[in-house]
């Protein structure tokens, strides 16, 4: 648990020891900003709706974005070799760094806190599907980074890391989407739709916390980390 800690630690403070991490809490926030009020005064209702419906888009290049250097650059250092010889499970290795990017992720989120606040100021929208629009991109963005972790430890390029992060995202949002179900067979498509990422985040949004979709989400996110794990063990041992 201590190597877990200590991987934290050094892979959050990463992310504030260049202007890299800065830039991308400042782009996150300017364009989900710019996106949600370009919408919101043409509707002219008090709600969220808007914000929630573009972050899962945003989030296909966010989360891949900021997941991709975790093993990509070790790799291209050499410096996973050395943190592999230290007495670090492969596992806790993976924990520490999905961890720290869950952590930056977290924390632009809560730096869009004032748009619920300036909602409320402006009318009296319904604080259920908040709330649970904030829990489905949480659990939403684990989910991502879980993929883009995996993607980063492919390969020691953070530019095709970023591409198969968002290829392997896109594939699982899109699968449950409307486009994909109407061209599916009839009963592939309660298969597909239960796949897809974004049918659990609209059901979440909604205000409708419902287990199942705690469940996929949780399933996504050990099965792209066991991968994660996998991959470096095999590493370890060539």
């Amino acid at each position: 648990m201590s190597a877990t800690a200590s991987i934290f630690r050094k892979e959050f403070k990463s992310y504030f020891s260049s202007p890299s991490g800065f830039v991308f809490l400042t782009a996150f926030l300017v364009l989900s900003a710019w996106l949600f009020f370009r919408v919101f005064f043409l509707i002219g209702q008090a709600s969220l709706r808007p914000f929630f419906s573009i972050m899962p888009w945003l989030y296909l290049f966010f989360v891949p974005a900021a997941a991709m250097r975790m093993w990509a650059e070790e790799r291209k250092l050499g410096t996973d070799e050395m943190l592999l010889t230290l007495p670090v499970r492969e596992a806790e290795a993976v924990a520490g760094k999905f961890l720290a990017a869950l952590s930056f992720l977290a924390l632009a989120i809560a730096l869009t806190l004032p748009l619920p606040i300036a909602v409320s100021a402006l009318g009296d929208p319904d604080p259920g599907p908040i709330v649970g629009g904030y829990v489905g991109l949480l659990l939403m963005g684990a989910a991502y980074l879980a993929i883009a972790l995996f993607a980063s430890s492919l390969t020691e390029n953070q530019i095709v890391a970023f591409i198969v992060g968002i290829t392997i995202s896109f594939a699982l949002f899109i699968i449950g989407e409307d486009i994909v179900l109407i061209a599916a067979p009839k009963w592939a498509a309660p298969v597909l739709r239960y796949l897809g990422l974004g049918q659990h985040f609209a059901s979440i949004a909604r205000g409708v916390i419902d287990s199942r979709d705690i469940v996929y989400y949780f399933s996504v996110i050990g099965f792209f980390l066991y991968l994660n794990v996998r991959v470096i063990e095999s590493r370890k041992w060539r």
